[in-house]
């Protein structure tokens, strides 16, 4: 009699959406993270509706999102330290509290209304690195897993396309003040869902058996700083494509590209994340990392030919598709170099190190946006700045196979506390 075995089921998103918990969990996460795009754009609307000048608005709006990205480790941290729901929801009644009460500071607010938005910034609540330390828990199964990571990163992008059309289209239609009240009510209502689901109160780091008396330096590793330190190049490629976008929107007399060359670019994030989801991928998760940088890297490359607008367009969408591919596979690594109750913390630095790149390219590209060339040009840079320190850095980051995935180092029943 021979033995067969039955091949393992296809993975399909609908078999992930239906596991317990997970759209619970992935449509909390967006809708309470739908803020991060719709704020900033209230905020600045708010201020030039208040007679304030755009200088002055970009200023608080800039501020809102650096407080927020700023404290990302912090909030991490106190997650590893207490939980995801002690965290989740006094963030997300303090901050959904000073966005409503903004209006009332005036636009003149001084002192008082300064302190207001960088606390509005300081409590959004880290959702995004709370989703990731879940998955393993929630979804037990590495396949699985990967498909709802590739879904989760590509859909991601997404956000800073419905937030700024949501947040301007509240404010034309009523006026900026409602825009900031259904800001604070989405990030409430999200955060909700999540922190009060099951899988997010039961949530605790595993305990690390033999960690030293200095968890710091265990988390700053030389692997894990060059795995952060290549994120800023991926960070500063995305802000540089922002200016850059608005440049061609000036050149070419068309104001809608400066909207539409990132949302081609999240668009083909979030298709990329869908085909590399429900793929199972041979190789070593540090190979994929730096053959989708490479491509990232290739998908810029054209458009130092200066393409016309709808070409320009199309470009863009080849290094958004590898986008998520990237960022994938740097979670799966950072989870690999993590120790265990560190993790959250770990992510968190990790979306700090891309918003630390974002805004250096944005602040680049701002200088340099009258000159063309350049301009198209910091993009690529900002990739091949990325590769060269994943090449640099690979001998520290493997071999990470599919060992590497979902922590099999530890007992995954330790990331529950027992009701």
């Amino acid at each position: 009699m021979s033995l067969t075995t039955s091949p393992a089921p296809r993975i399909t998103y609908g078999v992930v959406l239906r596991s317990p918990y997970v759209a619970r969990l992935l449509g909390g996460t967006l809708t309470g993270r739908l803020p991060n795009g719709m704020a900033p754009v209230a905020i600045l609307l708010w201020a030039t509706a208040s007679a304030s000048s755009i200088a002055f608005g970009g200023l608080l709006s800039a501020l809102y999102g650096l407080s927020s990205a700023l404290s990302q480790p912090v909030k991490g941290r106190l997650m590893d330290r207490h939980g995801q729901s002690a965290v989740h929801l006094p963030a997300a009644l303090l901050n959904s509290a000073l966005l409503v009460a903004l209006p009332l500071a005036g636009p003149y607010g001084g002192p008082g209304l300064a302190t207001a938005i960088v606390v509005g910034g300081l409590t959004t609540p880290p959702l995004e690195a709370g989703l990731r330390a879940l998955w393993p828990s929630v979804l037990p199964d590495p396949r699985l897993r990967h498909a709802a990571l590739a879904l989760d990163t590509g859909t991601q992008g997404l956000l800073y396309i419905v937030g700024p059309l949501l947040s301007a289209a509240l404010a034309s239609a009523y006026n900026p003040a409602v825009a900031l009240a259904v800001t604070a009510a989405l990030g409430l209502a999200g955060t909700a869902a999540v922190a009060l689901a099951p899988p997010s109160r039961r949530w605790r780091p595993e305990p690390f058996v033999g960690q030293d008396a200095a968890p710091a330096r265990q988390l700053a590793t030389p692997a894990a700083l060059l795995l952060f330190v290549s994120l800023t190049g991926i960070g500063f490629a995305i802000g540089a494509m922002n200016v850059w976008s608005i440049s061609m929107a000036e050149h070419h007399h068309q104001d809608m590209l400066s909207g539409i060359i990132p949302a081609a670019f999240s668009t083909g994030a979030f298709l990329g994340g869908l085909i590399y989801g429900i793929r199972t991928w041979t190789g070593t998760t540090t190979r994929r990392l730096i053959i989708a940088t490479a491509a990232f890297l290739a998908g810029w490359l054209p458009l130092l030919a200066l393409p016309a607008p709808y070409a320009a367009t199309a470009a863009v969408t080849v290094p958004g598709a590898f986008l998520t591919i990237v960022v994938a596979c740097a979670y799966v690594t950072t989870d690999a170099l993590t120790p265990a109750g560190r993790t959250s913390e770990a992510y968190a630095w990790l979306i700090l190190a891309i918003g630390v790149g974002q805004a250096a390219g944005t602040a680049l590209a701002g200088r340099l946006a009258e000159q063309p060339l350049a301009s198209a040009a910091l993009p690529a840079a900002g990739a091949a700045f990325a590769l060269t320190v994943l090449l640099a850095a690979r001998r520290r980051l493997g071999p990470t196979g599919h060992m590497q995935c979902g922590r099999h180092r530890r007992p995954l029943r330790g990331r529950h506390k027992t009701p």
